[in-house]
């Protein structure tokens, strides 16, 4: 009995509703954040090919022309179909139905895939270059704010308990660092992103494009990557630009929720702008922080996509699914992250701080207690731990017995002035100390983050310009090349990627 080979070959006849509706359709809906990328990709790659001679010249013009007139049509107008396949397979019929055959030399050498991850990395540089500098922008105001807070007294919190006296001021900026920090991850990310994967074919590249570098090149990539195979599969760089984003929202969902907790009637520390702020529609009294529902609100969804995009990349080497549902949940969750980072930026620019709210509840309370230990230690020659409990007991009792009920004899305090240790402002000028809540240390670090932050900016902003100015030049180029005459396709150098920079 002859053994049964599998199936082989690629199926006949139409695809399965259910394959549509449950596949097709959503990889279609992504169609519109992809569609400018793949638009460049084409572009990029038919000009590789006709400078490589692989591709007759009157193919390469009729090709380039009609790509030039794709570029005009918005994603939203143009015929993606899921009963065509997905994205590439609708722009491969609508091709093939304004050019015929000619069409079938956009896959010379180039598989779908390929295609569409240069044009989702396209899309993500881009889109990690405006968050990064929203995440500088954030940055820049908390520093700005902080400089204008610097000597503003507040009781600090832990637990949401007075801790220590300290400043506003030093408060802000302990959410400015972190948000640095998540910038420079985001740029990291952005390094990764910004290899061209362009040649890399299937899993072993193609004997069509000996010099991937040209496409990279065409394309305003920084670098190339490297090894075939983890070009076309690699994800893990996914993942930190996702975490980044995340963290980075994370971030401002810790100032947003004692914000709102600062905003409440009870506390009244500070009050948000009328723009940040909701009507009730039925309780005329209230005023709703809804800005900062958002911010907490993004940062769970932030967190629930990483999961996803974790769960989804669990799989063997060199499967699909990594990447299908990461083509519309990364972009989505990088621009949740920018919106969420504005919103914080504008909420914390027109914040108003109700100094004096701040200040009368430090006053009444025992911020100062950690001091006045201190203090008893040093002057009275006892251990910590037992000046610890002397002015614990005396908060808890407000006795005067409390020394003789700890040690079994007076301190011997009477008569010494403490208000200089009782002072917050007094205490809060001692912090002097490396990363303290002097004021004048709040300010010199305000100034280090105010200029961390214009530096991530004009860097996210360098890239960003340098990225448009790749596009119009291969626009540029594709116009010369669509335009020129049959003898004019000579292979040439024009765009080559320099050889120092073609691998990462």
């Amino acid at each position: 009995m002859t053994a049964r080979r599998p199936a082989a070959g690629p199926p006949a006849g139409p695809p399965a509703g259910e394959r549509i509706a449950a596949g097709f359709e959503l990889e279609n809906a992504d169609a519109p954040l992809l569609h400018h990328g793949m638009n460049l990709a084409d572009l990029a790659h038919l000009l590789d090919l006709s400078s490589a001679g692989v591709i007759p010249p009157d193919a390469a013009r009729r090709l380039l022309a009609l790509l030039l007139d794709t570029m005009d049509i918005p994603a939203s107008d143009f015929p993606y179909d899921p009963a065509s396949g997905e994205l590439y397979n609708s722009r491969e019929r609508y091709f093939v139905s304004r050019a015929g055959d000619v069409a079938g030399w956009l896959h010379a050498g180039r598989p779908r895939r390929e295609a569409l991850r240069v044009a989702f990395r396209l899309r993500l540089r881009r889109d990690l270059a405006y968050l990064i500098e929203a995440a500088a922008g954030l940055a820049a105001e908390l520093a700005r704010r902080a400089r204008e807070h610097a000597s503003t007294l507040m009781a600090d919190q832990t637990y949401l308990q007075h801790a220590q006296p300290s400043t506003f001021g030093h408060y802000l900026l302990s959410f400015a660092f972190p948000v640095l920090r998540a910038g420079g991850r985001l740029s990291e990310a952005l390094a990764w992103t910004d290899a061209s994967p362009g040649g890399a074919g299937c899993v072993n590249g193609t004997r069509l494009r000996t010099d991937r570098g040209h496409v990279a090149a065409l394309l305003g990539f920084r670098s190339v990557a490297e090894h075939t195979r983890d070009a076309m599969w690699q994800i893990d760089g996914l993942f930190d630009m996702v975490s980044a984003a995340a963290g980075l929202v994370v971030t401002q969902s810790k100032l947003a929720e004692d914000l709102e907790i600062w905003a409440s009637q009870e506390f009244d520390y500070v009050t948000l702008a009328d723009g940040y702020s909701r009507a009730s529609v039925l309780m005329p009294q209230k005023r709703n922080p809804y800005a900062l529902s958002i911010i907490r609100g993004a940062a769970g969804t932030l967190i629930g996509r990483l999961t996803g995009l974790l769960a989804v990349a669990k799989t063997p080497s060199a499967r699909s699914d990594n990447l299908i549902f990461a083509y519309g949940e990364v972009p989505r969750a990088l621009d949740l992250a920018l919106r969420a980072t504005r919103l914080t930026t504008g909420v914390v620019r027109t914040l108003e701080v109700n100094s004096g709210r701040m200040r009368a509840a430090l006053e009444a309370g025992f911020s100062q207690a950690t001091d006045l230990a201190e203090h008893i230690m040093q002057a009275c020659g006892i251990d910590y731990r037992t000046a610890y409990r002397v002015v614990g007991h005396a908060v808890r009792q407000a006795s005067a017995a409390a020394a003789a009920e700890i040690t079994g004899r007076p301190l011997g305090l009477a008569g010494r002035d403490l208000s200089m240790v009782l002072d917050p402002w007094q205490i809060v000028v001692s912090r002097t100390t490396l990363g303290g809540a002097a004021p004048g240390e709040v300010t010199r670090m305000a100034g280090d983050a105010a200029a961390q932050a214009s530096e991530l900016a004009g860097e996210a902003r360098r890239w960003r310009d340098s990225y448009q100015a790749a596009e119009d030049a291969l626009v540029a180029t594709a116009r010369r090349t669509a335009a020129a005459a049959p003898g004019d396709l000579a292979a040439g150098g024009a765009g080559r990627f320099p050889a120092e920079r073609r691998t990462r």
